[in-house]
C-alpha cells in the first residue's frame, strides 16, 4: 500500500532586519518609515503622485489621503504595526536601505549638526543630551517638539514636527528637555510682503553664462551640467526637503568655485537654486538662507 507523502510545510520568511527594528521602534510610540537607496523617502504612488490625493489628513495642508502605501514622505510614518506589515508596504521593505523616524510624532526634536564644526559649535552653544554620531557628525535629541527648520546655521538642521530623521541606534546620554537655545535657531520668517507682491513670488533672475564668471577656472559646459543636475535635485522634492536639498547643492557647487580666482558668478548660481527651491514650495526667504549658508562653505574652504 502506498504511503502518503509527507506535507513539508514551510518556514516563514524572515523578516528583513529593518523592518524588524521599524516593529520595535513602534511598538515604544515612535513613529517610523523607510528610506530608499539616497537616504530618502519612497516617492508617491500614482493615485498620490504630485498630491492630486490632496495629502495626508496630519500635513500642514490637512487632506483625507487614506492611501495604503508609503506616500507623502514624514507624513508615512507610522507606529500601526498593522500597516508597517502591510502587504501594501512589503516592497519597500525590500528595497529599503535604511530608517526614518518621525520625531515630532514622538515628542522629540533632533538637532542635526553635519559636521566636526557644527558638532564643537553645539557643545559650546547647547545643553547636553542624548547624542547619536552620524556619518559626518552628530545628532543631539531633545525632549519637546517645535517647528522644523533647514540650515539654521551652517551645518546644522533642526527637525521635529513635519520632518524625518535617519535612525541610527538610540544614542548615549541623558536625554534633555528641548532648550530656548534651540527653539531661538527657528526665527520666524518675515511674512509681510512689499506692496503689490506674493510672499512666494520669485522676480525674473538671470541665468549663469561665461559672461558673469570672468574669473571661473571651470568651463561653461562643466559648470552648467553640475547645476542643472542640482536643480533637478531641488525640484525634485516636491513632498519635504527641497530646502536641505537647496543647501546641500549649494554648499557642492561653492566647494568646485574654491579655488577659482574669482568671480565666479556665485551670485547667479545662488539666485538659480533660490528660484527651484520656491518652485516646489519653499518659502523664499528660507531658501535664500539655506543658499546662502551653502555657499559660505566655499569661503570656508579657501581659508
Amino acid at each position: 500500500m502506498t504511503q502518503p507523502a509527507p506535507v513539508r510545510r514551510g518556514h516563514p520568511r524572515p523578516r528583513p532586519p529593518l523592518l524588524c527594528a521599524a516593529l520595535q521602534l513602534a511598538e515604544a510610540g515612535v513613529p517610523v518609515l523607510p528610506l530608499r537607496e539616497g537616504k530618502v523617502p519612497f516617492g508617491n504612488c500614482p493615485a498620490c503622485a504630485k498630491n492630486a490625493c490632496g495629502g495626508r489628513p496630519n500635513m500642514k495642508s490637512a487632506g483625507t489621503c487614506q492611501c495604503p502605501y508609503v506616500c507623502h514622505a514624514w507624513a508615512a510614518a507610522t507606529t500601526d504595526t498593522r500597516v508597517i506589515t502591510s502587504p501594501a508596504w512589503a516592497p519597500t521593505w525590500r528595497q529599503a536601505v535604511s530608517l526614518a523616524y518621525h520625531p515630532g510624532g514622538a515628542g522629540l526634536t533632533v538637532v542635526d549638526l553635519d559636521n566636526a564644526a557644527a558638532v564643537a559649535w553645539a557643545r559650546e552653544t547647547l545643553p547636553a543630551t542624548r547624542t547619536v554620531p552620524t556619518t559626518r557628525g552628530e545628532h543631539w535629541i531633545y525632549r519637546g517638539v517645535m517647528r522644523s527648520s533647514n540650515a539654521v546655521r551652517p551645518g546644522v538642521d533642526v527637525k521635529s514636527s513635519m520632518q524625518y530623521a535617519r535612525w541610527l541606534g538610540p544614542g548615549d546620554g541623558h536625554m534633555a528637555d528641548l532648550p530656548s537655545a534651540v527653539r531661538a535657531l527657528v526665527a520666524r520668517e518675515e511674512t509681510t510682503p512689499a506692496r503689490g507682491r506674493v510672499v512666494s513670488s520669485v522676480p525674473e533672475r538671470a541665468t549663469w553664462d561665461r559672461t558673469v564668471a570672468t574669473g571661473c577656472r571651470h568651463t561653461e559646459h562643466y559648470v552648467r551640467t553640475g547645476l542643472e543636475r542640482g536643480l533637478a535635485m531641488v525640484r525634485s522634492h516636491t513632498e519635504s526637503g527641497a530646502g536641505s536639498q537647496a543647501f546641500g547643492v549649494a554648499r557642492f557647487l561653492a566647494v568646485q568655485h574654491a579655488k577659482c580666482p574669482g568671480p565666479c558668478g556665485l551670485d547667479v548660481i545662488a539666485g538659480e537654486i533660490v528660484a527651484a527651491a520656491v518652485l516646489v514650495g519653499v518659502p523664499e526667504p528660507y531658501a535664500r538662507r539655506a543658499v546662502a549658508n551653502g555657499l559660505e562653505t566655499r569661503s570656508e574652504r579657501a581659508a
